[in-house]
């Protein structure tokens, strides 16, 4: 017979994520000023706005590099 797992035993999905790194980061103060703009445009932080910039870009990159590949 199948024992049950216990709950502290099942990990969310937040738990199964590795760990976020840290990173400082400065800004032109124009540059700064749009992302804070942004941000509570979108009532969102601005830390969630510079990780979706970066996120958009990355995967631009790693279409670009692949299409080049292919080509």
């Amino acid at each position: 017979m199948k024992m049950k797992e216990k709950r502290s035993q099942v990990m969310s999905p937040k738990a199964q994520r590795k760990p976020a790194v840290r990173a400082s980061i400065t800004f032109p103060p124009d540059l700064h000023e749009n992302l804070e703009q942004i941000a509570k445009q979108k009532k969102v932080l601005l830390a969630w706005v510079v990780r979706d910039a970066a996120d958009k870009y990355v995967l631009s990159e790693v279409k670009r590099k692949r299409e080049g590949e292919a080509g």
